[in-house]
């Protein structure tokens, strides 16, 4: 047992001072090459979609805006976001945990491999106008099975990856007894539970559909695949969420060159989504008909309480920057913040995404709130608040990553015009999300519906007022697919082409009096009890009235 202590750390030490392995190289750089594929064909589309949404673009009968939409929400919401993410956290587990194991990394290139498959299996159908069924895809609206199919693949694929992160986080704490898992290593494990556990309800889901699309089963439960699917939906927004905070409170507080904020604080955040989350997926039902008030009344305050570790995240982060800035030679009440390194794109990028997240947070709200929910629910204002949540505070706080991460698994080196480059494209993307969010706000308070491409409702008056900010949309979209290939020019440069040389993999030390870490944070079953708890909580009744007192249930319907 000694021997192998004094190995792993050896390892450990090795690890440091070498970098990453090839082999773990060689992974998260496969992973993160399908990322941002995905983004740049995924970003080619979404410019469709908001030029056909402006009234600027006809698209051509055999591939309609609903086919757009689709392939749209697949390629960003699930493969660009799955594959950074587990490319991401493979590299954190590679470099703070001494190494990937030969299982685990196998074990990640076969679920690279299943969510490949599954890729196809899904996005051929929607090729084929088989399965313009939206990101959300529920009942009764109908896909080709095969559809379906590839989106168990996926999951199942996402599955292979956390029980590998399971496993190496348990082989690191088995010859480390008595210690921390080291603080991005526990962000991965909090986000791969939430992963695993999060998708359990949209896998049964999709099995249940599977049978139905085949036509082996007449009618669905709709108001089960609903509730199924949104226990799975808001959980998978909150796991990039989760990811981004995860950067935000270990790497931005190094590039700053400050130290990184209470660890029992940042550890307790990590547990306290992971057990909340789930249930937060059901106010996306405040209006569905069939849910009595009383579960809705419950689930608003179960909604709400996601709020709190935001809120959390927002003091500590702020704390540490104005900490940072003083030391510097920051004064004044405001004057610090000159003392930022506002010039760093890998601080930058994921600066606005936080500050983003701000209106993106109250929007939340919003929406979270029985009364605003039913001014806003259907329209462009929900889809303005995930391009300001996932669009923004998420998707720039990956792409200030990616300026340190490529350069690190590829031994190259960020180089001054690429950095410039970079802070080009964040300001680019931001006034893209400025002209784009801001006016699917907006224009939505008008009543403007989501998931419509573009009609005048026969010249309606009150249609016809939201032209001028179904423009603005066009013009954001435009900015973004400028930022879509000036960052894929970024990544590629970077990987391939970028000055050989050692990056540093920036993770931030604690302050030096900071108080010990109480060693319950790490009792993970506990954890995930209470969450399984709180989930109960929330679902076994609803579930069990929608299932005893089910409504007549729906055949299959093809609306495109």
């Amino acid at each position: 047992m000694e021997a192998l202590v004094r190995k792993t750390t050896f390892k450990d030490k090795a690890n440091k001072a070498l970098g990453i392995s090839p082999e773990d190289a060689i992974l998260t750089k496969s992973y993160l090459l399908v990322a941002f594929a995905a983004l740049l064909v995924g970003g080619i589309l979404g410019l469709l979609q908001g030029l056909n949404r402006a009234g600027l673009l006809e698209l051509p009968s055999w591939f309609n805006y609903y086919q757009v939409l689709t392939a749209h929400g697949l390629l960003l919401v699930l493969v660009l976001t799955a594959f950074f993410t587990i490319g991401y956290f493979y590299a954190g587990l590679s470099h703070t945990l001494g190494g990937l194991l030969p299982k685990v990394r196998k074990m990640a290139w076969i679920g690279f491999g299943m969510k490949l498959v599954g890729f196809v299996f899904a996005v051929v159908p929607i090729l084929l106008n088989k399965a313009s069924v939206l990101y959300t895809f529920y009942p009764p609206m109908a896909a080709s099975p095969y559809y379906y199919i590839g989106l168990v693949f996926i999951v199942l694929g996402v599955w292979m990856c956390a029980f590998g992160a399971f496993i190496q986080v348990a082989n690191w704490r088995k010859n480390h007894k008595g210690q921390h898992v080291p603080i991005l290593s526990f962000f991965a494990t909090g986000v791969f539970v939430l992963l695993f556990f999060g998708s359990l309800p949209v896998a049964i889901e999709v099995l249940t559909i599977i049978p139905w699309s085949f036509g082996w089963v007449k009618t669905i439960n709709v108001m089960v695949a609903r509730t199924l699917f949104w226990a799975f939906g808001h959980t998978l927004v909150n796991i990039w969420y989760l990811t981004a905070v995860s950067a935000w409170y270990v790497i931005v507080p190094k590039i700053i060159g400050g130290r990184r904020w209470n660890d029992t604080l940042t550890r307790f955040v990590v547990i306290a989504l992971v057990i909340m989350n789930i249930p937060g997926g059901f106010h996306h039902q405040i209006i569905d008909p069939g849910i009595s008030e009383s579960i809705k009344y419950m689930h608003v305050f179960m909604s709400l309480a996601i709020g709190f570790p935001s809120l959390m995240t927002a003091y500590a982060m702020f704390a540490v920057f104005e900490r940072t800035a003083r030391r510097k030679g920051g004064k004044g009440l405001l004057g610090w913040y000159k003392k930022l390194p506002w010039g760093d794109v890998r601080f930058l990028a994921p600066m606005v995404a936080m500050i983003a997240f701000i209106p993106a947070g109250a929007g939340g709200i919003a929406q979270t709130t029985n009364q605003l929910n039913q001014v806003v629910h259907n329209t462009l204002w929900v889809v303005g608040h995930f391009h300001l949540t996932v669009g923004t505070s998420v998707i720039l706080t990956f792409f200030g990553i990616s300026y340190w991460l490529v350069p690190y698994i590829s031994k190259r080196v960020l180089t001054p015009k690429i950095n410039k480059l970079g802070v080009i494209q964040t300001i680019i993307w931001t006034i893209g999300m400025l002209f784009m969010s801001g006016a699917m706000h907006y224009v939505g308070l008008f009543g403007a519906p989501r998931r419509t491409s573009f009609t005048t409702y026969g010249d309606s008056a009150v249609a016809l007022g939201w032209n001028p900010y179904l423009m603005l949309l066009a013009v954001g979209g435009t900015f973004l697919i400028i930022g879509v290939l000036l960052q894929v020019y970024a990544v590629v440069h970077l990987m391939f082409f970028a000055p050989k040389g050692e990056t540093e993999f920036p993770i931030a030390e604690e302050e030096e009096d900071a108080v010990k870490t109480p060693y319950w944070t790490e009792r993970w079953s506990r954890t995930i009890l209470i969450m399984l708890l709180v989930v109960a909580m929330g679902y076994v009744i609803p579930l069990v009235d929608m299932i005893v007192n089910a409504p007549p249930g729906s055949p299959p319907f093809k609306t495109w």
